[in-house]
């Protein structure tokens, strides 16, 4: 029997909107049929595999999963509570250092991982020179500020006093074989796309050929969440290794997924603390159904809640938001109880707790969280999710193993020739 999808699921493989895809269902450019029980919409695979731009359900290919032929290492800045650090252990690579200034953060990668090297310490006071060749990747997230465009390319010297910048120095200094920025989405577009242009003919500058950013959605790479990172990728100039980002997976997550025993975890998430929302945002949000916002309240109710935003434009979909079970989680925020961007529990009147938060970051149970309650979630809610990041630090094993297999043929057509 073919698979179906509903409405969420559409929209979501097809990075639209519902609405979007309502308006195709009308206009005859989807076809439904209607579920038998509860005549909600739903799409036959076939009726929209001509316009998955992601390649999700065709499957032509299947995710990289190799093993590291020698070691490689990395070095990661602006480390945080390190979701992407150990999604790229996960994948068999080697963090060497890790530079974070944050002291709660760098407590939670020691607590962890109590042999890492944790650079505890501002960027602009590291001497990364100290490890010239000695990684083959950095990688850092750096936070997003932005620096004034001068003419079509931007120069090293010129986003000097920019976190960026030191971004550029650590890769200047330690000369990997790979650098790899994440970051929010929106850099893409930042300044009319002005700001990554220039922070690419940075990287090219210092002898890097860069490769066209990508978004990467974490809902095709294991996680059960609708976030989006760019990841911003450069190759040394001087050497000839060939880098493909993920191939994105046909299986995806809910909610359910993350806080159930099932298919991501064998035990339902541990009890934690978490933040609690006050009396008056309860009574309102009890009425709220799994799935809905602010629109499903009495008329009354939204004018009150919403205030001056009731009359503004745009959806507003985040505030007086619950979850659904059987959809990805939201993009988790740093706050869980922000009135912007709620995030209510599906079945309970409340926030996500810090180990449910870590759940939908894809985080292991066992990865602890040092600092007070409101670090814990700034801490998790920063982080790149550790599935996304594992299906990247495959792609980079990869690269590198194919990288070295060639140069141990050419070694050996060198030697036989001699």
């Amino acid at each position: 029997m073919e698979k179906t999808y509903t409405v969420a699921q559409v929209a979501d493989l097809l990075s639209v909107s519902k609405q979007t895809v309502r308006n195709w269902d009308t206009s005859g450019r989807l076809k439904s049929k209607r579920h038998p029980s509860n005549s909600y919409r739903l799409y036959n695979e076939s009726n929209i595999l001509t316009m998955d731009r992601e390649g999700v359900l065709q499957g032509n290919k299947s995710p990289v999963r190799e093993v590291p032929i020698r070691e490689y290492n990395i070095i990661e800045l602006f480390a945080g509570g390190g979701g992407l650090a150990v999604g790229l252990e996960k994948a068999g690579l080697s963090c060497i250092a890790l530079n974070e200034i944050d002291k709660d953060s760098c407590a939670t990668l020691r607590l962890n991982r109590p042999n890492w090297n944790v650079i505890e310490e501002d960027i602009k006071k590291v001497d990364f020179a100290l490890y010239e060749g000695k990684a083959d990747i950095v990688t850092g997230g750096f936070p997003c500020q932005a620096f004034s465009y001068a003419g079509k390319k931007l120069g090293f010297d010129d986003v000097r006093g920019t976190l960026f910048y030191e971004f550029a120095r650590a890769v200047r200094e330690i000369k990997p074989l790979i650098c790899i920025a994440e970051n929010v989405r929106g850099l893409l577009n930042h300044d009319n796309g002005k700001t990554i242009e220039g922070m690419i003919s940075v990287l090219d500058e210092l002898g890097y050929k860069m490769l066209p950013p990508k978004i990467l959605k974490a809902i095709f790479y294991g996680v059960p969440q609708k976030r989006e990172r760019i990841l911003i990728v450069g190759i040394r100039k001087d050497v000839d290794i060939n880098y493909e980002f993920p191939i994105a997976h046909k299986e995806h997550y809910t909610l359910k997924d993350a806080l159930k025993a099932g298919r991501l975890y064998s035990t339902d998430v541990p009890d934690s603390n978490g933040m609690l929302y006050a009396k008056s945002k309860i009574s309102v949000l009890d009425l709220v159904p799994p799935g809905g916002y602010w629109r499903d309240l009495p008329i009354e109710i939204q004018k009150d809640y919403m205030k001056q935003s009731f009359y503004l434009g745009g959806g507003k979909t985040g505030m007086a938001r619950r979850m659904s079970w059987d959809e990805p989680c939201l993009t988790l925020t740093c706050s869980p109880a922000q009135k912007q961007t709620e995030r209510c529990h599906p079945d309970i009147t409340r926030p996500f707790t810090v180990r449910e938060y870590a759940r939908i970051q894809t985080f292991p149970d066992t990865w602890e969280f040092a600092g007070s309650k409101t670090s814990q979630y700034r801490q998790i809610g920063n982080a790149v999710p550790v599935n996304l990041a594992k299906e990247i630090g495959y792609t980079l094993v990869k690269a590198l193993n194919d990288h070295y297999r060639k140069e141990l043929v050419e070694h050996e057509q060198l030697s036989c020739i001699g």
